[in-house]
C-alpha cells in the first residue's frame, strides 16, 4: 500500500488521535527538533542570565584602558572593548537585563491586552467598538516608532523601556485574546453557564479563558523575542537602556566605531542576540505545533 494511503489511514484512525491528545505537551515538544532546539537555546540563556553573577570571570563596568581592545585570548575568551572591559562578561549580564525586560513587557502586555480582550470579545456592542478602535490606534503606528515616542517622551531607563515596549503589544494580546472569545463564547459550555445563572465573570474565568489559553501562550512566546529585539534597538540608538550598562544594545552601539579595525566588539553581541531571538522564536513556532489541535492533526 503506498505511504501516502497508509496515512490518510492512520490520520482517521481515532484511537491514534486519542493518544496525539493525551500525548504531555513536554514529549511533544522533544519530538519537534526544532523546538527542541528553541528549548536548549532558551534555557541556555535563562540560567546564564539567573547565575550571571558567578558565571562571568569579570566586573563587567569595570574599566581597564591598558586592555582595551584586545582581541579574544585564554583571559579574555571575547576580547575586550574600547574601554578594557570584559565583553563576555557585558553578554553574560546583558542576558540577565534582555530577561527583566522580556518578562516584564510581556506579562504586563499580556495582563492589559488580556482583560481588553477579555471585555471586548464578551461584552461585545459598545464595549468591544471602543475598546478596538483604540487598540487599533495604538497598533497604526510602527511598534519601533512608538517605542521610540514613548522612550522620548519620558526619558531613558530601564522601567521606561519596559512600560514602551509592553504598551506598544498590549493591541496584539488584546486582538488575540478578543478573536479566542468570540469563537468561545457561543459553544454549548457557554450556554449552559449562562442557563444555570453564573455571572459573566466567573463564566470568563472558570469556562472560557482556560480554553483561550494555547495562542495566549503561543503569543507571548514570539513577543518575548520581539521585546528583546526592541529594546536591543531602543538602546542601539541611545535611547534605551543607559550607559554604562552592558545591554546587548549599548554594547552594538559602542563597538560599532572599532567594528572595522576590531570586529569581535561588535561579532560577538551581535551572534549572542541573533541566537536568543531564535531560540525563542523557535521555541514559539513548537508549541504552536503542540497545542494547536488542527495543526497536531496532521503531523
Amino acid at each position: 500500500m503506498p505511504m501516502s494511503e497508509q496515512n490518510q489511514i492512520a490520520s482517521l484512525d481515532p484511537n491514534k488521535a486519542e493518544r496525539r491528545r493525551k500525548d504531555p505537551i513536554f514529549n511533544r515538544l522533544l519530538r519537534n527538533r526544532l523546538a527542541l532546539i528553541g528549548m536548549i537555546i532558551t534555557f541556555i540563556v535563562i540560567i546564564t542570565g539567573i547565575l550571571a553573577p558567578v558565571i562571568a570571570p569579570f566586573n563587567p563596568l569595570e574599566i581597564r584602558l591598558k586592555d582595551r581592545l584586545k582581541p579574544p585570548d585564554a583571559t579574555h575568551i571575547m576580547g575586550t572593548d574600547h574601554l578594557g572591559r570584559d565583553i563576555f562578561s557585558r553578554i553574560i549580564f546583558g542576558a540577565r537585563i534582555s530577561l527583566e525586560v522580556g518578562i516584564v513587557s510581556v506579562a504586563l502586555g499580556t495582563v492589559v491586552g488580556l482583560v481588553v480582550g477579555a471585555a471586548a470579545g464578551y461584552l461585545g456592542k459598545r464595549v468591544d467598538t471602543v475598546l478596538m478602535s483604540i487598540m487599533d490606534a495604538i497598533y497604526a503606528f510602527p511598534a519601533i516608532l512608538l517605542a521610540l515616542a514613548l522612550v522620548a517622551a519620558f526619558g531613558q531607563g530601564l522601567v521606561t523601556v519596559m512600560t514602551a515596549i509592553a504598551i506598544v503589544r498590549i493591541p496584539i494580546f488584546a486582538r488575540t485574546v478578543r478573536s479566542s472569545i468570540l469563537a468561545e463564547k457561543e459553544k454549548e459550555y457557554v450556554e449552559a453557564a449562562r442557563c444555570i445563572g453564573q455571572y459573566d465573570l466567573i463564566i470568563l474565568a472558570r469556562h472560557i479563558l482556560p480554553n483561550i489559553m494555547a495562542p495566549i501562550i503561543v503569543v507571548t512566546t514570539t513577543y518575548f523575542a520581539a521585546a528583546i529585539v526592541v529594546e536591543a534597538s531602543l538602546s542601539f540608538l541611545g535611547l534605551g537602556i543607559p550607559p554604562p550598562e552592558a545591554s546587548w544594545g549599548v554594547m552594538l552601539n559602542d563597538g560599532r566605531r572599532f567594528m572595522e579595525a576590531y570586529p569581535h566588539v561588535v561579532i560577538y553581541p551581535g551572534i549572542i542576540l541573533s541566537l536568543t531571538v531564535l531560540g525563542f522564536n523557535l521555541l514559539g513556532d513548537g508549541l504552536r505545533d503542540v497545542l494547536d489541535p488542527r495543526l497536531r492533526n496532521v503531523s
